[in-house]
C-alpha cells in the first residue's frame, strides 16, 4: 500500500490488527500522522514493517518491539520521537533496522546490540546520544553500522574490531574520540575528535575500499602496514595534522581512484612513481599542505584525472607541457554514467565526495563528482609560460593557476575549452593581449584576471561585459566593463611583447601527449 493516501484513515491500525496471517505490511508515504497503541496485537506472523516517510510525531509504539517474527523494520524519516523503550523488547528474528531521519533524542538502545540476528542498524541522523555499548558480543551476524550525524560520544568499543562480518561503518559526525583501533571494507569515521597516531594494524584488513578519516585531529604519518591495501579505492583523510613526505606505504595501492590529503601537514617532493602506479586515479586533491619541488612530468600519466588540487604548497618550476594528457579532462562527461566513482550511496547515505575552490569559493561534489573536472594549482612558487596544451583540455570546467610567478601570454586556444564555467590566472606576471577567442566562451561564470600586466582591449561578448570591474583591475586594459576608453588621444594603450608559441592559432594537442 506504498503511497496511497490514508490520511483520513484513523481506524486503519485496528483494521490490520485483524489479520493474523499477514507477512508484509508496507505504509511508506502513506500521509499517515497518528498510530495508536495497542494493548494487544495480533501480527504473529508479520515478518515485514515499513512506516517510513509518514508523520506521526510521536513516540513508536512499544508494541512495533515485542514482533517476534520480525525481520526488517523500517521507520526512515516519520517524524517519530524518542526516547525509545528500555526493554524488555522481543525482536529475536530482526535482521535489519531502519529509522534514520527521526528525531528520538534519547540514547542508543543498548538492547538493539543484543539481537543476535541483526545484520544492518542504520540510524542516521535520529538525535542519538551516548556511548556505543561494550559489551555487543551477541551481534556476530552485523555487516552494517551506519550511525552518521548524531551526538554519540565515548571511546570506539573494541568490540566492533571483532565482528568478522561487519562490511560497512560509519560513524562521522559524532562526538567520538580516543584512537582507531580496527578496520573494515568501509570505515567512515570522519568528524570526530580521534587523536594519536594512525595504528599499524592494516594487514589484518586488506579488502578495505574505503577509508574516511577527514576532519580529525590525527598526527603523525602513514603506516607502513597500509600498503597491503590492495583493494583500496577512495582514501580521504583531509583536515588533520598528518606530516611526513608523501606516504610510500600508498605506493601498492594501485585500485586508488581518489586521494584527498589536503590541509595536513605533509612535506617535500612528490615522488614520480605517483603517476606510475595509479592508473585509474580520478581525483588528486593536495592542496594546503607543504609540498615542494618540481611537479613530476609523470603526473601527466594520470590519463584518467578529472580533479587536481595542488594549490597552496611550495611547489616551484614550469607547469608540465604535457597536461594536455589527462584524457578525462580533455573528454569531460556530460551525463552519469555507470562510473566507478559512482558506487557511494550505502543504504541512502552518500559516502563519496570532494571538496573542490572553483568559482571562488568551496564547492562540495558528491553524486556529480564524475561529471565535474577542475584543474587548481594556485597560491605556489610556478613560473615560465601557461602550457598551451591547457587548451586541448576541452572537458576541462575550472583552473586557477592565481598567485604564482607565471609569464607570458594567455593562449589563444582557450576559446576551444567550451564548457570552462570558471578561469582564475590572478596575481601573475602575464602580459599581452586578452585572447579574441575568450569571446565565445559562452558558460564562463567565473574570471579573474587581475594584477598581471595584461594590455589592450577587453574582447567583445555578452560574458566577458557582465563580469565586475575588480576581474580586470591592475592591468593596462580597456573597454567595458573597465571605466576606461580604448582611444586615448587617438592610441590605442597596448603594451609591446615578443610573439611566442601562446599566440599561435592554431594548436596540435598530439604532440604534448604520452606516446
Amino acid at each position: 500500500m506504498r503511497e496511497v493516501d490514508l490520511n483520513k484513515a484513523t481506524n486503519w491500525l485496528q483494521v490490520i490488527n485483524m489479520l493474523p496471517s499477514l507477512v508484509d505490511l508496507s505504509l511508506s508515504d502513506c500521509k499517515l500522522n497518528h498510530i495508536q497503541p495497542l494493548l494487544y496485537h495480533n501480527f504473529s506472523s508479520l515478518e515485514t514493517l515499513d512506516l517510513s516517510g509518514n508523520n506521526f510525531n510521536s513516540p513508536v509504539p512499544k508494541w512495533v518491539f515485542n514482533l517476534a517474527s520480525l525481520v526488517s523494520l523500517e521507520l526512515v524519516g516519520s517524524n517519530f520521537s524518542g526516547p525509545f523503550p528500555d526493554g524488555p523488547v522481543n525482536l529475536t528474528s530482526l535482521t535489519t533496522f531502519r529509522a534514520s531521519y527521526n528525531s528520538f533524542n534519547c540514547l542508543l538502545p543498548k538492547w538493539l546490540f543484543d539481537i543476535s540476528n541483526i545484520e544492518y542498524i542504520i540510524l542516521i541522523e535520529s538525535g542519538l546520544e551516548g556511548a556505543i555499548p561494550s559489551k555487543s558480543e551477541n551481534i556476530t551476524k552485523l555487516k552494517s553500522l551506519d550511525l552518521f550525524q548524531n551526538m554519540l560520544s565515548g571511546k570506539l568499543p573494541n568490540v566492533i574490531g571483532k565482528l568478522k562480518k561487519l562490511e560497512y561503518l560509519g560513524l562521522s559526525n559524532n562526538l567520538f574520540d580516543g584512537e582507531v583501533s580496527y578496520q573494515l571494507e568501509i570505515l567512515n569515521l570522519g568528524e570526530n575528535d580521534l587523536s594519536e597516531e594512525i595504528p599499524d594494524c592494516w594487514m589484518n584488513w586488506p579488502n578495505l575500499t574505503v577509508l574516511i578519516l577527514r576532519d580529525n585531529n590525527l598526527i603523525g604519518g602513514l603506516p607502513r602496514s597500509m600498503k597491503v591495501l590492495s583493494n583500496l579505492r577512495s582514501l580521504d583523510f583531509r583536515r588533520n595534522r598528518l606530516n611526513g613526505p608523501f606516504p610510500s606505504s600508498l605506493g601498492n595501492c594501485t585500485k586508488l581512484h581518489k586521494i584527498d590529503l589536503a590541509e595536513n601537514e605533509f612535506v617535500g617532493k612528490l615522488p614520480s612513481w605517483l603517476g606510475l602506479r595509479f592508473p585509474t586515479l580520478v581525483v588528486l586533491i593536495l592542496r594546503s599542505n607543504k609540498f615542494d619541488g618540481e611537479l613530476p612530468q609523470e603526473l601527466c600519466r594520470l590519463k584518467d584525472l578529472q580533479i587536481l588540487d595542488l594549490a597552496n604548497n611550495t611547489f616551484i618550476g614550469i607547469i608540465p607541457r604535457c597536461i594536455s594528457n589527462f584524457s578525462a579532462m580533455v573528454k569531460g562527461k556530460t551525463e552519469l554514467e555507470d562510473y566507478e566513482l559512482n558506487y557511494s550511496h550505502y543504504f541512502g547515505h552518500l559516502i563519496e565526495s570532494a571538496m573542490v575552490i572553483t568559482k571562488g569559493n568551496m564547492y562540495q561534489y558528491d553524486t556529480i563528482l564524475v561529471l565535474f573536472t577542475s584543474m587548481d594549482m594556485s597560491s605556489n612558487y610556478l613560473s615560465g609560460h601557461i602550457p598551451i596544451g591547457l587548451a586541448c583540455l576541452e572537458g576541462l570546467r575550472s583552473f586557477n593557476f592565481s598567485k604564482n610567478n607565471l609569464t607570458g601570454g594567455i593562449p589563444n586556444g582557450i576559446g576551444d575549452m567550451k564548457v570552462l564555467e570558471s578561469v582564475d590566472l590572478s596575481e601573475n606576471q602575464l602580459y599581452g593581449q586578452i585572447p579574441q577567442s575568450f569571446s565565445s566562451l559562452f558558460t564562463l561564470s567565473y574570471l579573474n584576471l587581475s594584477d598581471n600586466n595584461l594590455s589592450g582591449m577587453i574582447p567583445l561578448s555578452t560574458q566577458l561585459q557582465s563580469f565586475d570591474p575588480t576581474s580586470f583591475q591592475g592591468n593596462n586594459l580597456c573597454g567595458l566593463p573597465l571605466l576606461v576608453n580604448c582611444s586615448s588621444g587617438g592610441k590605442t594603450p597596448n603594451r609591446e611583447y615578443t610573439e611566442d608559441e601562446n599566440d599561435k592559432d592554431e594548436v596540435d594537442c598530439s604532440i604534448f601527449q604520452w606516446q
